[in-house]
């Protein structure tokens, strides 16, 4: 009987995890979130993330067709995405404008660079700096909590805690917590992405060094700036990037040495542009840079090889 030798690349060890099984843990872990951005800002939490789910799963889908690719919405990475920008989203954003951040994560962000596993930073996040940059005013009108429960034709709007901060004036604690406080869809609720972020560690999707270093980092960069250490750890979308953005697969490093680094960095970019640039927020900004920066921190972290050449 002869005996055929196969040759594959790696991986070489199976797994019965699948991309698809993978991602429907993620998207479970992110419901408590859309839970409580519904109960907090109404019906229009779940308008618009369903408008970037779906206008997501579409631009992938048609990608798929034009470039005649294996078609890989079922693997639900288009959803995440989808549901991770509508997170990064004020309540009151015009649903064509979120079309427009789903078409810049999907097409530009992850089509272009050969699709799943391929991009550069993570889709969802850069769809929300291209909306900033280019639709400001409009990405930072706050909705105030629970104003869909007052029958008045205008929009009562707020400021977020951060904001707040700078001008002088407190938050409490439990309005961090809790969620009932100005900002985007899906940071404002502490306790549903702690949830959340429980849920995925418990399934093995997440490894827990990088939320934790991130948001460890963040808390001892305000102690030494001065501020208030539980403040900056509930506020803003620091629980949002550190649990669900930064974790990425494709753009974080593999090596626990370089989750580290990578997350410390995260942090102390959030903390410094917190505490000393003109914009009160630096979740998103900071998590994208440590992405570009990620392919040299793998180098650097790697294990060597025993026995092997010296580069």
């Amino acid at each position: 009987m002869t005996k055929k030798l196969i040759v594959s690349s790696s991986p070489h060890i199976h797994s019965r995890r699948t991309t698809q099984s993978i991602m429907l843990d993620v998207v479970i872990a992110l419901l408590p979130t859309l839970v409580a951005a519904t109960i907090i800002f109404g019906s229009k939490a779940l308008i618009l993330t369903a408008v970037c789910v779906v206008s997501c799963v579409f631009f992938e889908w048609t990608l798929c067709k034009i470039t005649k690719q294996e078609n890989s919405i079922s693997d639900l990475s288009a959803v995440v995405t989808g549901i991770i920008l509508a997170y990064n989203l004020p309540a009151e954003l015009p649903v064509w404008m979120a079309v427009i951040g789903s078409f810049a994560a999907i097409v530009i962000v992850k089509g272009l660079f050969g699709g799943i596993g391929q991009n550069f930073a993570n889709p969802a996040l850069v769809g929300r700096i291209v909306l900033f940059v280019s639709f400001s005013s409009a990405m930072t009108t706050w909705a105030k909590p629970f104003a869909y429960q007052y029958p008045t034709a205008d929009v009562m709007t707020t400021a977020t805690p951060l904001d707040l901060m700078r001008a002088g004036k407190w938050t409490e604690y439990s309005d961090l917590f809790f969620g009932t406080v100005g900002g985007c869809l899906g940071e404002t609720c502490a306790l549903a992405l702690i949830i959340g972020g429980i849920y995925l560690v418990i399934r093995k999707v997440i490894n827990p060094i990088i939320p934790l270093v991130y948001i460890g980092t963040v808390a001892l960069g305000a102690v030494l700036g001065g501020e208030d250490m539980l403040f900056h750890v509930l506020s803003g979308g620091l629980m949002l990037g550190a649990i669900f953005m930064a974790t990425d697969y494709t753009t974080s490093p593999t090596t626990n040495w370089g989750k580290v680094i990578f997350a410390a960095g995260c942090g102390i970019l959030t903390i410094v542009i917190r505490l000393f640039g003109s914009y009160t927020e630096g979740v998103s900004f900071s998590i994208l840079i440590m992405n570009i920066l990620t392919p040299y921190i793998e180098k650097a972290t790697l294990p060597k090889v025993l026995g092997g050449a010296k580069q």
